[in-house]
Parts: C-alpha cells; sequence; structure tokens
C-alpha cells in the first residue's frame, strides 16, 4: 500500500457500444447491444441505455433480444476498436513506462514511476487531464480510479462509472469497502460469494467482522487469508509493464451443430489461418498447437500437439490441427471449433518433418485425412462471444475486422455465392459513399449512408449482389473521415 494515491486505473466506459455509437450518429442515445448476433450468441458489451432493460455482458444474445427488441444489435469490428485502444494506450505510456493493460479498453498506470504525481492533489489533476484528452482524441469518454493499491484503484473506477473520477485518500478503504458487497473483492466470483452468503457474509465489511481464522477455515489457507487482507484494503501487487502472452487462439461457435466431416476439417484449416495471422500479428511463434472441440453434447475434448521448435507458418498449424482433428469423434455433431498455439517465443525454428507433410503428393500420409495445406475454409464463423458461422463475433480474442467477407471466386461450373451483410459491418457505395448494414434478408440489404461527426444518414435499400456496394474499412472516429 503506497501512502499516496498514485495508481490509476482507467476503464474506458461501455467500450465497444460506445465505439459503435461514436462511429454510427443514428444511435447516439439508443440501446446498443455488441456481440454474437446467431442464435447461439453472446453479449459482448451494451451501452448504458441498454444496461436499463437488465442487458449485460455474457448475456445470451436470444435473452438481449427479449428485454430490449429495439435496440440495435451488431456484430463487433475489432480492427477499429484496436485502433482506438492504440491511441488510448499511447496516452497512458506518455504518463509512465509502467502500464499493465488488462484488455483493449482497461489499463493500471503507475503515476509515480512517470514522475507526474506523488500526492492527492497531482494524481487527481492526472486523472481529470487524461479523461480529457481522451475525449478530445477519441470522442470517447472513460472512468478513472486513483488509490495507493491496483485492487482499490479498480474499485474506485467502477464507482466512477460512467465518466467519473474517484480518488480514494489513504486511510479511508476500510470505510469505503465495508458496505460494498463481497462480490466487489477480486477472487470473489459466484461459487465464493454463494459459500460465503450461506455463511451470512454479504458485504465486505462482514468479512473483516468474521476474521482470518474463520475465512481460512472457510475457504482454505491461501485464498481465505488472501481475500481477508482485500477486505482490509490491503495490496501491495505492483503495476507491471509486460503482461507477456502465454497463448494465442480463435474459436467459433456454430448456429447449427456441424456433422459434414469435410466442413469440419475446413472450418478446422479456416480457424488455423486465423490463429496464425492473430500470432504474426503478436510478434510471436509457438510449438505447441491446440484443437478444441465441443460437441452436441456440450463435452469438450482438447488435444495438443508439440513441434520440435516454434513456428508461424500457417501451413505447419494447419497440418498440426487436421492431424489433431482425426484423433476426435465428430459423429453426433460439432458446435463449437478452437485452434490455439501455445508455447510461445519471439523467434521461429521450422519444424522440418511438419513442413514436409505438407510439402506435396509424395511426402508419407499426406492426402490421409489432413486436408492438405490448402484448405477450404468457409463463411466466416463467430467468436468466442458465440457469434454465428457467417458473422463475427468479439474476442475479446478473434481479431474479427466485422465485414463481410468476400466471396471466393466461383468455379466455371458455379454460381456465384450470395453476398452476406452482417449487421453493423461497413461498407461503401459509388454514389453515396460510406455506410454501415442496417439488417439484410431475402435478398436485400438496407444501409445507412452516415459517418462519424455527421448528422443521422438516410436508409437506402440495394440488392446484396449491387456491384456498386463494397465492403469497407472503418472510418476513424475523430478526424478527417476521407482520409
Amino acid at each position: 500500500m503506497r501512502a499516496a494515491p498514485t495508481i490509476l486505473h482507467l476503464d474506458m466506459d461501455a467500450f465497444y457500444a460506445s465505439v459503435e455509437q461514436a462511429s454510427k450518429p443514428s444511435l447516439r442515445g439508443k440501446a446498443v447491444i455488441v456481440g454474437g448476433l446467431g442464435p447461439r450468441g453472446v453479449v459482448a458489451t451494451a451501452s448504458y441505455e441498454a444496461r436499463r432493460f437488465g442487458v449485460h455482458s455474457a448475456m445470451p444474445t436470444a435473452q438481449a433480444r427479449r428485454l430490449c427488441p429495439n435496440g440495435a444489435y451488431l456484430i463487433p469490428r475489432f480492427t477499429l476498436y484496436r485502433q482506438v485502444s492504440d491511441v488510448v494506450m499511447a496516452m497512458l505510456r506518455e504518463l509512465s513506462p509502467l502500464v499493465e493493460p488488462l484488455s483493449l479498453d482497461e489499463a493500471f498506470v503507475d503515476l509515480e514511476a512517470g514522475g507526474v504525481a506523488f500526492d492527492s492533489d497531482s494524481a487527481r489533476a492526472t486523472g481529470e487531464r487524461l479523461r480529457a484528452d481522451i475525449r478530445a482524441a477519441t470522442g470517447l469518454s472513460g472512468s478513472v480510479g486513483l488509490a495507493g493499491s491496483k485492487m482499490l484503484a479498480k474499485v474506485a473506477s467502477e464507482e466512477a462509472k460512467p465518466a467519473g473520477l474517484l480518488l480514494i485518500e489513504p486511510g479511508t478503504e476500510r470505510e469505503l469497502l465495508a458496505p460494498m458487497p463481497v462480490r466487489t473483492l477480486p477472487g470473489v466470483g459466484p461459487a465464493t460469494g454463494e459459500h460465503l452468503r450461506r455463511a451470512g457474509i454479504t458485504t465486505v465489511g462482514e468479512l473483516v467482522e468474521a476474521g482470518e481464522d474463520e475465512l481460512v477455515r472457510m475457504l482454505g489457507r491461501a485464498h481465505g487469508a488472501g481475500l481477508y487482507r482485500m477486505a482490509l484494503g490491503l495490496d501491495d501487487r505492483a503495476v507491471v509493464a509486460e503482461r507477456d502472452a502465454k497463448s494465442v487462439s480463435v474459436e467459433d461457435t456454430f448456429d447449427v451443430d456441424l456433422h459434414d466431416r469435410v466442413r469440419i476439417r475446413g472450418e478446422v484449416q479456416r480457424l488455423a489461418d486465423r490463429c496464425v495471422a492473430r500470432l504474426r500479428g503478436s510478434g510471436h511463434s509457438g510449438r505447441t498447437i491446440v484443437l478444441k472441440v465441443r460437441r452436441y453434447d456440450f463435452s469438450t475434448l482438447t488435444r495438443s500437439e508439440t513441434l520440435r521448435g516454434p513456428t508461424d507458418d500457417p501451413a505447419v498449424v494447419r497440418e498440426a490441427a487436421a492431424r489433431l482433428l482425426e484423433a476426435v469423434d465428430t459423429t453426433g455433431g460439432v458446435r463449437l471449433l478452437g485452434v490455439g498455439v501455445t508455447g510461445l517465443a519471439d523467434y521461429t525454428q521450422e519444424d522440418l518433418f511438419a513442413q514436409s507433410l505438407a510439402a506435396g503428393p509424395e511426402a508419407p500420409d499426406a492426402a490421409d485425412g489432413t486436408g492438405g495445406a490448402g484448405g477450404t475454409g468457409g463463411a466466416g464463423g463467430a467468436d468466442p462471444t458465440g457469434a454465428a458461422a457467417g458473422g463475427a463475433g468479439p474476442e475479446a480474442a478473434a481479431g474479427a475486422t466485422g465485414a463481410p467477407e468476400a466471396p471466393e471466386p466461383p468455379g466455371e461450373s458455379q454460381e456465384a455465392p450470395e453476398r452476406r451483410w452482417a449487421a453493423g459491418s461497413d461498407v461503401r457505395h459509388v454514389l453515396y459513399g460510406p455506410g454501415w448494414v442496417q439488417g439484410s434478408g431475402v435478398g436485400r440489404v438496407t444501409v445507412r449512408f452516415e459517418q462519424p461527426g455527421s448528422e443521422p444518414g438516410r436508409v437506402r435499400t440495394f440488392r446484396v449482389d449491387d456491384p456498386d456496394l463494397e465492403p469497407s474499412d472503418p472510418l476513424p472516429l475523430v478526424g478527417d473521415p476521407t482520409g
């Protein structure tokens, strides 16, 4: 614990939804829900307007639609979210060399290490200036907590939401924490919270009254003692500048269980390619390839294979994932597939044996059900939020752009597949300029033509195969929208 509140916690307000409202003027002040749009979709973020209806993150999208039927339901656009996050994180690094990102929209900052704050007044001034700078650069609001420890700074930012700042003066921690629910403290999840509730403990103050010995008896030595210290407001964890990634992975949940083995193999190869793209984007390679399969009965199987050296070669990862798939029984159907890479390194040492398997038809076992290095892929699927195949979903972690994937050129005897336009994705029309998809169906797509900083735009409807309408990259929230 520090004697001054020089640890800052920034948490952007309803980040994904706020970005969508800032980029789509017609949605400002309205209920916006970002996440998977299919039957198995899950909410990633809901705007504060949507939260008034009871919608919250991790809720099934189907349930959210029942609670808030008139909300705007959009796929996530991670390309834009990362761009905005990069701007915000760069501002934090100007304050201090010790910045600990927790996600795209959340980070701790050690203000004392940056020499910008040593007492309550300078810390508060720094926090207020940061909030104003973020608003000017992105058009978005963030909530700031300031305290003498990481735990208390995070509690303060949560109490300050939305768009506020709360500074916890040293010496007032126990008074502030006492009436708060036990779930406020890190490490108290649903199971621990219910266990404590059955023992008559529902607030942080009641944890302190129970005493360390009683909490150790109830929860075990490590958990009980740690929880008691936090209830007292004690937390000595330092802000850590580098949080090394331990793995990179992507996964898709499908609206309808997959039974076709060829389709399953194609989806695995497409996931492998997406995983490698994220791997390379982070500047890593990895040794261990992991396949995740969730079957029709919700049983989840995980298989892994460790290579001779780290790789970021998509052909090697595809081959390894295909070999792992051969050992999994998918007879009853598959509802989720995932491919990951662990054992990360910042250099590459190719597995020559794995490469030889993908080299050509003369390689042993190259055609023995592995699906080859090329893979057919398939329509874009959902990300870990449970977005439907053919759309995109959040990841937290999948790196989807949110724009509809361009269809592959049809073969000589094939008809071009109908283009699919996911709600919320960016488009550009030859005559009307930039806009976004409000919805599509029965061969039509409805687009609202507007951009960040403009007035709410007009709505027009086109055929889904209109040659003048194309997917587009997101426009910046602030600055020259045509740049």
